[in-house]
Order: C-alpha cells, then sequence, then structure tokens
C-alpha cells in the first residue's frame, strides 16, 4: 500500500508540473497574439492615417477657396461692361464673366486667371491690367473658372476642364469680332493657356505670368511647402485619388508635351526667382523651346508667385507694351 502510494505522489507532482508548463505556454502564445494584434492595428491605424492624410491634400487641391466677387469693372475702373453667360468649348457648362468693350477695336484680351481665385484676382490686381489693356484699345474678357463660380461651382482639374472653359471665352471673343487675340494668364491660368492652346489657331499671343503647369514635380513641391511627405509613396497616393476626387488623372493633364511645344505665336513669360509655388526655371525651359522672334522671357530678381506687377509696375507694363508692339495680324496693326 505504500509503496503504491509512493509511486502516486511522483505522479501528481509530474502531471502538476506539465499541467502548469503547458498553461504557461498556452498564456505566453495568447499574449503574443494580443501584441501581434495590438501591433497590426496600430500599423494599419498609422496607414489608415497616412493615406487619409493624402486624400485630404488631394480634395484641397480639388476644392480651393474662393472668395466671392466684390466688386465690377464700373465700380473699380469706371469702366463699362457687360455681363456675359457663355458654354465651354465642349458645352460641359456655362461659362460666367463680363466683356469690356473698346470702340472700334478688332483686339481682344482674354484674361486667365489662376486657382484659388475669380476674375478679378485682387491680389495682382487684375482691375488695373484690365484698366491697362482698355486704354490700349484692347477689348477685354474676364471670367469665372468653374472652380471659381458664383453658382455651380465644380471641382478644379489642373486644366483638363479649365482649358475647354478658355477656349469658350476665346470663342466669345472672336464672335464679338475679334481679329487678334491675346491671352493674358496667371499662375495655373497660365499653364491652362498652354494646354488650351495647343493645336489651336485663333490665338495671336499669350503674356503668361508666374506660369504653373500641374506635373509631379510642381505639385510635390508645393505639398512641401505646407507638409515634409516623402516625395514617394506620396505622389503615387495622391495620383491614385485624384481620380476618385475631381475625375482626373495626371495622365490626362499633357504637361509632358506643354514643356517640349513651339508655339507658333508669341509668349512672353514673366516670372519671378523668390516664386514659391511655380519655380522659376520653369519659364526658362519653357521659353528656351520657343522660336519666334518675339518670345521673350522677363525673369525678375527677388519677385513673388503672381506678384511681379504689383512689386515692379512701371517695368511690368514697359515689357507688356513692348511684346504687344511687336504683335502684327492683318488686321491688329
Amino acid at each position: 500500500m505504500s509503496h503504491t502510494g509512493q509511486d502516486d505522489l511522483p505522479l501528481s507532482s509530474s502531471a502538476y508540473i506539465t499541467g502548469d508548463t503547458s498553461a504557461t505556454a498556452t498564456r505566453r502564445i495568447s499574449i503574443k497574439h494580443v501584441i501581434v494584434a495590438f501591433l497590426l492595428s496600430v500599423l494599419f491605424f498609422l496607414l489608415f492615417c497616412f493615406v487619409s492624410l493624402h486624400g485630404y491634400i488631394a480634395w484641397v487641391l480639388s476644392n480651393p477657396t474662393v472668395a466671392p466677387l466684390y466688386s465690377n469693372p464700373k465700380l473699380s475702373k469706371n469702366l463699362e461692361y457687360e455681363d456675359i453667360v457663355f458654354p465651354a468649348a465642349d458645352g460641359s457648362r456655362m461659362m460666367q464673366g463680363w466683356y469690356i468693350p473698346a470702340e472700334d477695336s478688332a483686339k481682344t484680351i482674354v484674361f486667365s486667371h489662376g486657382y484659388g481665385a475669380n476674375r478679378e484676382e485682387t491680389w495682382i490686381p487684375m482691375y488695373d491690367l484690365a484698366n491697362y489693356a482698355h486704354s490700349q484699345n484692347f477689348n477685354v474678357v474676364m471670367f469665372d473658372f468653374g472652380f471659381a463660380a458664383q453658382n455651380s461651382k465644380e471641382v478644379a482639374t489642373g486644366g483638363k476642364k479649365e482649358a475647354q472653359q478658355l477656349l469658350g471665352a476665346i470663342q466669345v471673343a472672336k464672335q464679338r469680332g475679334a481679329e487678334e487675340i491675346i491671352i493674358w494668364g496667371f499662375s495655373m491660368g497660365a499653364g491652362t493657356a498652354l494646354q488650351a492652346t495647343l493645336n489651336n489657331e485663333d490665338i495671336d499671343g499669350m503674356i503668361l505670368d508666374s506660369t504653373f503647369l500641374l506635373e509631379p514635380d510642381t505639385m510635390y513641391h508645393n505639398i512641401r511647402q505646407h507638409i515634409g511627405l516623402p516625395r514617394h509613396p506620396s505622389l503615387e497616393i495622391i495620383g491614385m485619388l485624384l481620380p476618385v476626387l475631381n475625375g482626373t488623372s495626371m495622365r490626362q493633364i499633357p504637361y509632358t508635351q506643354v514643356k517640349s511645344e513651339d508655339y507658333p505665336f508669341p509668349i512672353l513669360f514673366i516670372h519671378g526667382t523668390e516664386d514659391e509655388k511655380a519655380p522659376y526655371p520653369i519659364a526658362e525651359k519653357l521659353a528656351a523651346h520657343q522660336s519666334n522672334p518675339v518670345s521673350d522671357v522677363w525673369i525678375v530678381e527677388g519677385a513673388h508667385h503672381e506678384l511681379i506687377f504689383r512689386e515692379h509696375p512701371k517695368e511690368y507694363l514697359r515689357k507688356v507694351s513692348l511684346f504687344l508692339g511687336n504683335i502684327r495680324t492683318p488686321s491688329g496693326n
């Protein structure tokens, strides 16, 4: 009996120890699973935040905040004008703007405003340039791109839709009898003008101030002004999100063609060395491809994005006057 009891004791102890070890191992595995699950949750949360941040950036790019109109040509510069409504060239929407007639003139300047602005673009200031154009006997067309519309506002597309809207404004100038048409573009409005006129024979010249062309380099440059995201994969993520938010892929913007195009009409590129949104070498590179003898580039030391006229008004208008004076068309002399 005692022998059997003695044999039973170590068996019970062994079972206890084995059970304890097994339970400990099970607890370790459970803790490991919890840790892995927690780390994966943190990883997915951070990934979600990272992608959401890029989604927010893409949304902001597609939906700029634009102030309402505060004035008009009559109130601002005592210029007589007409309210005009016209279709985009592709018929996608109706556009709103102003037409400022010049007496017995067959010359028209179409203003192409920048991103985040409307036809007034007060920081330039646009009314001063419209008044100058009118004083040079040009009719003037000022209009709002779709993303700046007072009614039925739509997303910004970096020039895809805006090019068709600008072409609609050019049609207005033609219908009003213009035989010489000049586009005066600013920032994204300048980049849009370059896109719109790739295969257009209605333009006799362009003045492009602080040209912003939406492409990966300039987009990333602007993003880095606000947040230090890595170039990759940020560009790829935003590139995937843009078509979802504004229906436009970067591949639909012909920036490669624009950067290598030799336009048949003269272009005056104006850019500042302190441009924080569109680095000035882009203007130099665009100008280098132009063979028209009247084309020129004016790089202004220390000048800022779209503020060149405000910072150097006399020299600015002198350069523009000289350029316009060198443009000659059969009916536009």
